[in-house]
Formats: structure tokens, sequence, C-alpha cells
């Protein structure tokens, strides 16, 4: 069983990864847009009861990106289970595209049911704004996970990792696996993604040191986490550059099709692919020499942790302010950091040598 990256000490894990939000290069990102988003209504001087109980009862709704993105399937079962832990009931809802505007709906009948939170993967940081903040206006705690919304909408951001750390570290992977030569190209989600986009800037900065002097990034290409397109936006790219030695695909829908069409093509053994995915969509390209590493957190600890945090806001145990700690079931103790932001933990690299202890 896949435990938390937090307690990996037997194996080697990645430089932590990201304060995310993100899911493309080229879009917005948080820093850019939150003054754009509406005000967010005023707030309470409420104060933190680290001892008071969760409540009983509590009613809390996924909405990821797309209902069908396997990754986010796995993190919103993790966190609806959780839920049962502290005897409240959790669902998943959610549109089956990844569009800016399309979890608008969602939310809106989310208030009218009189959800006790809201818990979010945006597509857009700022396109779900209105509505959240609607939200909040009636009470209901916001938190957002995976892809961070504009931190003027939401009450709280579990990250899985840091987000400087994610994108600096995927350049550094790949670099060691071309010989820090060459053309590369990202394949993100969507434009609008705010964790994508993150990512993609330090990627961008991390390139610009010396010891990159010989690689160069010629494209960002966006497969709107759509399988099929993420398939032939890789097709695209490698005839479009014949002299690409690298793609790095920061999304779990994007790594598993660029890997798809690599691995049935001319250009295997001759391209790396690299990303973040999960094993068990990488298991095959990993064994049959496709993809030599490739990088991830728990989808389970994410989800869970989000739930409990969630919980934890709703029941006064935590405001959202920095310095607050609270205790996530299993997963143990979290101190929430700058901006509202709770990250999970370090990321971990799989290869051919880790990728069967896994299971997800």
């Amino acid at each position: 069983m896949f435990t938390s990256p937090r307690r990996f000490t037997s194996v080697v894990a990645m430089v932590g990864l990201v304060s995310l939000g993100l899911a493309a290069c080229g879009g917005t990102t948080k820093e850019s847009t939150s003054s754009q988003a509406p005000a967010a209504p005023a707030q309470t001087s409420a104060t933190a009861d680290p001892n008071a109980p969760i409540k009983e009862g509590l009613k809390v709704a996924f909405l990821p990106k797309q209902i069908n993105n396997p990754y986010l399937t796995i993190l919103d079962k993790a966190g609806i289970d959780a839920a049962a832990e502290y005897k409240g009931t959790a669902k998943e809802v959610g549109p089956s595209d990844a569009s800016a505007s399309s979890q608008v709906s969602y939310i809106n009948t989310l208030i009218q049911q009189q959800q006790d939170a809201i818990l979010i993967s945006a597509n857009d940081a700022n396109a779900v704004c209105g509505p959240l903040n609607q939200a909040r206006a009636k009470g209901i705690k916001v938190v957002s996970y995976d892809s961070d919304a504009s931190k003027d909408c939401r009450d709280l951001f579990i990250n899985q990792a840091s987000s400087e750390d994610v994108g600096r570290s995927e350049v550094k992977m790949l670099a060691d696996m071309i010989d820090h030569k060459g053309e590369i190209a990202v394949l993100s989600a969507t434009a609008n993604a705010t964790n994508q986009n993150t990512w993609i800037e330090f990627m961008k900065d991390e390139l610009t040191k010396p010891e990159y002097k010989d690689m160069k990034l010629v494209k960002v290409a966006y497969g709107d986490d759509d399988d099929q397109k993420s398939f032939q936006e890789t097709q695209g790219l490698l005839q479009a550059y014949p002299n690409l030695k690298g793609i790095i695909a920061p999304t779990t829908v994007g790594i598993a099709a660029a890997a798809r069409y690599v691995s049935g093509s001319k250009y295997k053994g001759k391209i790396v692919v690299t990303g973040l995915g999960t094993p068990n969509q990488m298991r095959e390209f990993v064994k049959n020499g496709t993809v030599e590493k490739f990088a991830l957190w728990n989808p389970k600890d994410l989800g869970y942790l989000a739930s409990y945090a969630a919980a934890s806001l709703v029941s006064g145990r935590i405001t959202g302010a920095e310095g607050e700690k609270f205790t996530a079931g299993k997963l143990g103790e979290f101190t929430i950091g700058k901006d509202a932001e709770v990250i999970l933990g370090p990321p971990f690299t799989f290869d051919a040598n880790n990728i069967d202890d896994f299971d997800f």
C-alpha cells in the first residue's frame, strides 16, 4: 500500500515539488490575476480552537477539474472515504470537460444544497471566484486542492508540494536524461490551469541557469487534459520539431498519452518522456523502456488531507491563519503556511526499480 510521500525514507524522493495550482504555461498565473478576482466577503474575527471536535454529519463536496480524470478520481475517492472516518458525508460532482467556466454551474448547485464545504480543483483561478465567494458569504467553507483558485476566493489551499520544487525538479530530471543538451517541449493540460502555469514558469526560470545553456524550450503545448488531444499534440510536437530530445508532461493525462504515442512510434528510444503520472498508468511504459522515470505524490493522501482540512475549517479547529496546526487523521499534524496554504510533502520518483511496489 502506498503511504504518504512525507514518510518515504527508504527510497529516493524528488526535490519537493510544487505549491501549485497548475495546469499549463503561457496562461495567466495566480500572482498576475488574483487582483482581478471578485473581492472576498468580509471575514469574521473568529479564533481557532484546535481542541474542538470535528462536527458530525458534515456535508462536503469535491469538485474536480473533470470527473473522468483518473488521478482526480483516486484523489476524490480518498477524500470521500476520509469523510466517513469523521462521520460526515461527501460526494464528487463535476464537468466532463476541463474548460475555464465548466465548474461554475456546479458551484451554484452546491450552494443551493447547503454544503458545509466545497473542495475544488480549479480549472481557472478566477473564473470560479464569483460563485465561490457567494458560497463563502453563505458560510460555506471553500478549500482548493491540486489546482488553486485565487486566494481571494478560497479559505485554504491544499498543495501537493512546493510549486517551485515541482517545476525545477522536472527540468532537473529531464536534463539528467538528455545530458543537458537539446530541444525540449512541455505538454500541459489547459492554458488556464493555475498549477500547470505556475510549474511551467518555474521550469522556464530553471532553464535560465548556466547548466542548461545547451537546452532550449521550443514549445508549450496544451492537451486540455484530454487523452486524444494530448496524444495528437505529442504527434504534432515530434513532427514540428525533428530535433526534439524530450517532453515534460506535468499532467497525468498528458504523460500517459505522450508515452503511448512514443511507445508505438519510430521515436521510441530517441525521445525522453517524463513528468507527473500515476504508477498504474505508467507501468507499461516504464517496463517497455519508453519512460525511464517520472514523479508524483500520493493522490490518496492529498484527497484525504483536503477532506480533513475542510472538516477542521467547518468545525472551528482552524481558521486558515498562518501558523495554525491541525491533525489530519492518519497523516498526522500539518501547519498552515503563507496565503493559507498547506503542503502535503515532497513528491516521489518512480522508475523500473520501484514501480511494482505501488498500486494506484
